[in-house]
C-alpha cells in the first residue's frame, strides 16, 4: 500500500511545514489536487505554489489535474516539479495524445475517471499510463462519503490490467479512511489518497500507522 495524503485537507497557510511533517512521519507520496473552477467548482493552487515547495520536499509529487483541457499546462507542471501528472479522461478530447506527452516530458502519466465514467473510456490508453485513478467521490470537494460501487469498479479494472499483463497502479481518491482500507486493497487498489481522514488526525506518524495497521502491513 502507498498512502498519498491529499494536501487539499492540509493547512494551506503552512504547506512547507505540512510537507516536512509528512516526511518526518515516514510518508513517501503526497497528493496535490489542482482545481480550475470549471471542470470542478472549486479553485485551488497551480504551478507556482508547487514550484515554490518542490525544493523543500523530497516527497513524490502526485499531481491530480481536475482542469479542462489539461494539455495546455503539462509543461508548466513538469517545470514546477510534478513527478506524476494525472488527467481526467472526461477533460480532454485527445486523451492518448495528452498521456503520451506527459511521458515525453519525463513524468509518470496517470488517468482519472469520475464515479459515473465507465472503464471502457480507458480501453485504448492503458498502455500509455502508469496509474489509473478511480474517483470514489465526485471530484471538487474534500470530506465526501465513499461511494460503494467503487469496489466493483476496482475489481473489474484489476481484472483487465492483470489479463493484459500491465504493471499499472490503481489509485483511489475520496472517502478513504482506515475502516475501508482493507477492502480497497482486497479489491485491487495500490495507492490510497486520504485527505480529511488523514490530516484531521495528527500526529501524522500515528495516523500513518493506523492506516498501515488497517491494511495489515504492521502489527
Amino acid at each position: 500500500m502507498i498512502l498519498s495524503p491529499s494536501l487539499l485537507s492540509s493547512d494551506f497557510g503552512r504547506l512547507a511545514e505540512e510537507l516536512a511533517a509528512l516526511e518526518e512521519a515516514g510518508l513517501s507520496w503526497v497528493h496535490w489536487d489542482i482545481m480550475d473552477g470549471s471542470f470542478v467548482p472549486n479553485i485551488t493552487v497551480g504551478p507556482p505554489v508547487i514550484a515554490s515547495l518542490r525544493q523543500r520536499s523530497g516527497l513524490f509529487f502526485d499531481v491530480h489535474l481536475m482542469i479542462e483541457a489539461p494539455e495546455r499546462h503539462l509543461a508548466a507542471f513538469r517545470d514546477a516539479g510534478a513527478d506524476m501528472l494525472i488527467v481526467h479522461a472526461e477533460a480532454t478530447l485527445h486523451l492518448q495524445r495528452v498521456l503520451a506527452e506527459i511521458r515525453r516530458l519525463g513524468m509518470q502519466a496517470g488517468v482519472a475517471l469520475n464515479p459515473a465514467s465507465p472503464l471502457s473510456l480507458l480501453e485504448y490508453v492503458l498502455d500509455d499510463v502508469d496509474m489509473v485513478l478511480v474517483m470514489s467521490v465526485n471530484p471538487g470537494f474534500g470530506g465526501q462519503r465513499f461511494l460503494f460501487p467503487t469496489y466493483a469498479k476496482i475489481r473489474n479494472l484489476r481484472e483487465i490490467l492483470d489479463a493484459r499483463g500491465l504493471n499499472v497502479k490503481i489509485q483511489i481518491d475520496g472517502g478513504v479512511e482506515p475502516d475501508n482500507v482493507a477492502e480497497l486493497l482486497r479489491s485491487g487498489a495500490d495507492v490510497l489518497v486520504s485527505g480529511s481522514a488523514f490530516f484531521n488526525f495528527p500526529p501524522y506518524a500515528q495516523r500513518r500507522a493506523a492506516f498501515e495497521k488497517a491494511a495489515g502491513t504492521t502489527k
